[in-house]
């Protein structure tokens, strides 16, 4: 089964991950690896390869010579001694593509680890936006709002961020971190090694809402579209693109009578390219061109139709913010370059590729699942230009302090309740949609 996505991942991996990884400093129980196992890893990458070669949007493949790259790989499955190893070579080699659209989805486990915090860039700092309850991290004194100067003694950047999550949440699950911390106010930064709980349950394996296998303790309020209204201007907290294009007309409706409508995409990671395009045409009076996909074989542009007469008037405002990805980038950077509205947070996560999912299988009596995500297409907008590592650059660029998040302070929110004329602090903004930062 394959589907067309865009949607992105929380991305050179450092190499003091790889290591850790590989050495297997801090790392789960591994399963047992013989000579079985091996042949499957090795049967593993050589099917993902044979999807790359077959399906990748670049026939070059951005300069790397598969060849040499998935021989290096198998070599080292060759060496490797547990199947947790052996998983990190696999992965390594996609990651090497640097793409934000190809990587692979490992075979699902029993094993689930809760981390007990999330944390989130915010321009080039990265904070702790929430805290389990009753959790290590929680009793170690870590607080929402603290900065995180590293993670295991990586400097945490917004490019690289997502191989992190990846990685310590995928592929290699860890029963404690050590954390060097810088609280609001304090001096001088503090470290803290905290425990993460790994437990067992039903095996999943998820090819759809990549966020989701980064999600350690989901809020599920934060699935759903919410609404707000005051005086003339709504604000629509809109997560993800995933879902029936159908429905987007009737979700829409509720914005006739708004003079203003805020759009909040933040910590939007995409979704389908047709719900992207019926979202896009409801704000314009003509079909819209979105973008031109770009890959080995021709393919049709991206067009956003009309709603026509029953189009939205109103003036929009985006929010986006780091996590903001694919789909959701498309949407404002539209809004931008059609002049139709504002953006406003922070840049966005520049994770812009059309990808299809790969389901694969091995085994007959014990089969194995494992997937990955293929990108074979570039998204071009209408300005020439890609957005891949660039991600869009707001209108007006502002960024939450550790203040505001400990606080429950959304200045975003509050500034573009400000520019559509309706006075809002960020502490009232901040009880707008509860739960924006994980809580």
């Amino acid at each position: 089964m394959r589907s067309i996505l865009l949607h992105k991942k929380y991305f050179c991996v450092p190499a003091m991950l790889v290591v850790l990884i590989l050495l297997g400093v801090t790392a789960a129980k591994s399963q047992g690896f013989d000579s079985i196992e091996r042949d499957r890893m090795k049967s593993m990458l050589k099917n993902l390869k044979g999807e790359i070669k077959k399906n990748y949007y670049d026939a070059n493949f951005r300069g790397i010579d598969l060849e040499a790259r998935f021989k290096k790989s198998e070599e080292k499955l060759g060496q490797v001694t547990t199947t947790g190893q052996a998983l990190a070579v696999i992965a390594q080699t996609l990651v090497d593509f640097n793409d934000s659209h190809l990587y692979f989805i490992p075979p699902p486990s029993t094993l689930k680890v809760q981390y007990g915090w999330k944390y989130q860039m915010f321009g080039d700092k990265c904070f702790i936006t929430a805290v389990k309850p009753k959790s290590d991290t929680e009793a170690k004194g870590v607080k929402v709002g603290d900065q995180i100067i590293s993670i295991e003694g990586f400097r945490p950047t917004k490019s690289e961020l997502w191989k992190v999550q990846y990685y310590y949440n995928v592929v290699s699950m860890r029963e404690k971190v050590k954390l060097t911390l810088l609280s609001p106010g304090a001096s001088e930064p503090r470290e803290v090694e905290v425990r993460s709980e790994i437990k067992s349950g039903p095996a999943k394996i998820n090819l759809g809402i990549f966020y989701r296998l980064f999600d350690d303790f989901h809020n599920e309020e934060n699935d759903y579209q919410r609404f707000v209204k005051h005086g003339n201007v709504s604000a629509w907290k809109f997560p993800s693109f995933a879902f029936d294009p159908a429905d987007v007309s009737s979700v829409v409706a509720r914005f006739k009578e708004s003079e203003g409508l805020i759009i909040d995409l933040r910590g939007n990671g995409g979704g389908y390219v047709k719900t992207m395009e019926a979202v896009t045409g409801q704000f314009f009076d003509k079909d819209v061109k979105v973008a031109d996909m770009v890959g080995r074989k021709k393919m049709d542009p991206s067009i956003a139709k009309t709603a026509g007469k029953d189009r939205l008037k109103a003036k929009v405002i985006v929010l986006v913010d780091s996590q903001s990805g694919s789909a959701s980038e498309i949407f404002a950077r539209v809004i931008q370059l059609e002049k139709r509205g504002q953006v406003l947070g922070d840049v966005s996560s520049g994770a812009v590729m059309q990808a299809i999912g790969f389901n694969g299988e091995l085994g007959t009596d014990s089969v194995v699942l494992y997937g990955a995500s293929i990108t074979n297409a570039d998204v071009i907008m209408a300005d020439g230009k890609s957005l891949e590592h660039v991600g869009v650059i707001p209108d007006e660029i502002i960024l939450p302090t550790g203040e505001d998040l400990l606080n429950d302070r959304d200045p975003v929110l509050a500034r573009a309740f400000e520019l559509l004329g309706v006075k809002m602090s960020p502490e009232a903004a901040g009880k707008a949609f509860p739960g924006y930062f994980w809580k």
